[in-house]
């Protein structure tokens, strides 16, 4: 079984309270660019991200607002910030590391940058047709000069779905993969 591939740069989420926060009560997170997954957009927002070691700047938010606020990054940048994230399912923040969010209008600091987990978008009758349904992580194989299997990817079924492999900067650049990279699911 078959699965593209998309790969993730660093990004934020933010909630309405926090969006307010970093770009002004009266502003909207607008949407510059649909992504596969239904319902979910690039925007025209960015903000940087600071911590005492240092600074990255332009991270864009993406929509629509959450329930909360998380900044994703990659393990790089997380030693360009000097912080250590844990790997984490999105939405999870449990001891998630402390960072600064910076917009033009405010500014917060909480604890909510993650490395997002290496994850499978899938719908519920896609599912069921690949014999997933009693199935929470698998490996996905990939073909290429540098050829690699990927451990623990999490199924995350959501309905709609578009049917996709998310995996951030660092997994595609240290195995040369290209957006829309097709790798083939393996059950543990």
């Amino acid at each position: 079984m078959k699965v593209q591939i998309g790969i993730s740069n660093r990004h934020v989420h933010l909630t309405e309270e926090d969006f307010k926060i970093l770009f002004g009560n009266d502003s909207i997170l607008e949407n510059i660019k649909d992504l596969k997954q239904p319902g979910q957009y690039a925007s025209g927002s960015k903000v940087d991200v600071q911590t005492e070691k240092n600074i990255i700047r332009g991270l864009r938010v993406l929509g629509p607002l959450r329930n909360y606020t998380q900044v994703e990054l990659s393990k790089t940048d997380s030693y360009t910030l000097g912080i250590n994230p844990p790997v984490r399912e999105s939405g999870n923040l449990t001891d998630a590391s402390t960072v600064t969010i910076i917009g033009p209008n405010g500014k917060i600091t909480k604890p909510c940058a993650i490395i997002a987990n290496r994850h499978i978008h899938i719908d519920h009758k896609t599912r069921e047709e690949l014999g997933l349904l009693d199935v929470e992580e698998v490996q996905v194989k990939v073909e290429g000069e540098k050829g690699v299997t990927f451990d623990h990817v999490s199924i995350k079924e959501q309905e709609p779905s578009y049917f996709e492999m998310h995996l951030d900067t660092d997994d595609s650049n240290g195995s040369l993969l290209k957006q829309d990279t097709f790798g083939t699911i393996i059950k543990y």
